[in-house]
């Protein structure tokens, strides 16, 4: 049953739209400072920014955003109507003359797409270092996890989407934008609530006018026997010790990676043709195994293409005193003991580092599956969903026969700059390197001969003429120089640094 019937949504909608609640007004009201120490679990910037203010916006910012008791009068105030629906759903608390907030409302707006609502999920855990483990089926809000999703996400015109692991329903939004069908998923009925509120209440619709689709049960079992061409997760992958309390929304019940495995490998029978799997995970580093080698093993025998991106490596140590901080833990009397038994649960697996990064599983039909698996810690440019569908094309045409590839026109993406290093006053710089501004921001340190055919491919000549110009110019073996070049010109079609004329 849902929290709020139809009506009340609206009547919340309406009220939340003539008050202006949105993303860029609170954020005028309670300044970049204000906006910092959110981000920071801090409040006080923002209750500074605040004080003196009586409105009723202002009054929103403080119920939701930070969290505090409002008079209730001030509140009715704001709210008129839609403060009894709240009530009356549990979603605000009263006692006597004062109002908090049990869930969060707050508002949401993406530039890249110009998705935007309102999230509803559960309040922020640790505003201004409060200790306060989270209850089991916790609701996360927007996260840096789910806008790392939402900006990774292809955002191509799709018919069919789905959302594993809606959660509070953020990555909803976004699908609903570019996506005839749009199902999302949730093993958590809480979520699902949640996340049905967020949708309605900021009026998410497919192409085709339908609603998002809300299914709740495990991973793909909700969807048993469908194709979609786009799925995005960011599964509950976080790998912690079986014993104790578990968060729905970060932690499985699989045992160190495996939920992440699963989601890959079972994730690419649920790919139609073209479709594209995107996944935020965190995998592990086994003693004697290279972890490229462990996730590429995931899309064993399905076919597919597999891009790894590892953006990030904790030792054990950093990642769990990370996680135990997340779920409110720093300074509990349990601590010591749940990091204890955290390390000794890695120990017994052999996991000596964590990876953290993108994983995108593309069944792109070709007769030879594409493997790659990318160390980039470098920062790259957001959103960077573009680069990822460039780089899906870029691996095709990289894979041409090389009488195609020659007979074609290239160009260098407009975004590659050259970078040289050498020795003051030599006469020849030490490497050249070929760098995008844009995207992933590949480099390509490259030889004399690579420089100058990539630099010459400007779409005026094919690259078989220009490869054998610079064979002339180098004083060179044509063949020779085919052989040490194409390789590379491959290389940096797949990266995105060539593109056709």
């Amino acid at each position: 049953m849902p929290l709020l019937d139809d009506a009340a949504v609206a009547r919340l909608r309406d009220r939340l739209e003539t008050l202006d609640y949105r993303s860029d007004p609170v954020l005028a009201l309670i300044g970049a400072d204000g906006q910092a120490g959110l981000g920071r679990n801090s409040t006080v910037p923002a209750e500074r920014a605040l004080r003196g203010d009586g409105s009723e916006l202002a009054t929103c910012v403080r119920l939701w955003l930070l969290q505090r008791e409002v008079a209730l009068p001030e509140l009715r105030r704001a709210l008129g109507d839609s403060l009894d629906d709240l009530r009356a759903a549990g979603l605000v608390e009263t006692a006597g003359e004062v109002a908090r907030a049990a869930v969060d409302v707050r508002p949401y707006a993406s530039d890249d797409d110009g998705a935007g609502g309102w999230l509803v999920a559960d309040l922020t855990p640790g505003l201004d270092q409060q200790v306060a483990p989270m209850r089991p089926d916790y609701v996360l809000g927007a996260s840096p996890a789910s806008t790392t999703l939402a900006q990774l996400a292809i955002r191509r015109p799709v018919g069919r989407a789905l959302d594993l692991g809606t959660g509070c329903g953020v990555q909803s939004l976004h699908l609903a934008r570019h996506a005839e069908e749009v199902v999302a998923t949730d093993l958590n009925p809480r979520a699902l609530a949640l996340a049905d509120l967020t949708l309605r209440l900021s009026g998410a619709r497919t192409g085709a006018g339908r609603p998002v689709e809300l299914r709740e049960g495990s991973l793909y079992e909700p969807v048993a026997g469908e194709q979609f061409d786009l799925v995005l997760t960011n599964p509950p992958y976080v790998m912690s010790p079986p014993e104790g309390e578990r968060l729905v929304y970060r932690e499985g019940v699989f045992t160190g990676d495996a939920l992440v495995r699963r989601v890959v490998a079972d994730g690419t029978r649920h790919l139609a043709p073209g479709g594209t799997l995107q996944v935020l995970a965190n995998w592990a580093h086994v003693r004697g195994e290279h972890w490229g080698d462990r996730v590429s093993g995931w899309v064993a025998g399905s076919g597919c293409d597999l891009f790894a991106v590892q953006r990030e490596v904790l030792d054990p140590a950093a990642y769990v005193e990370l996680w135990l901080a997340d779920a409110g833990l720093a300074g509990s009397p349990s601590y010591r003991e749940r990091y204890h038994r955290w390390l000794d649960y890695f120990d017994e697996l052999g996991v000596e580092a964590v990876g953290m990064g993108w994983l995108a599983v593309h069944r792109a039909e070709r007769a030879r599956p594409q493997l790659r698996t990318l160390d980039w810690p470098h920062a790259v440019e957001q959103p960077v969903g573009p680069a990822l569908a460039g780089q899906q094309q870029g691996l095709t045409w990289s894979l041409l026969a090389e009488d195609e590839l020659l007979a074609l026109r290239w160009r260098l993406a407009e975004d590659v700059v050259q970078e040289t290093i050498g020795r003051p006053g030599a006469a020849d710089p030490e490497h050249v390197v070929l760098r995008q501004q844009r995207g992933l921001r590949h480099a390509m340190a490259v030889d004399t001969a690579t420089g100058g055919v990539l630099g010459a491919c400007d779409g005026e000549l094919t690259l078989g003429q220009i490869l054998a110009a610079v064979a002339t110019l180098l004083e060179d073996d044509p063949d020779a120089v085919r052989a040490r070049v194409l390789p590379r010109v491959r290389e940096a079609l797949a990266d995105g640094l060539l593109l056709p004329a």
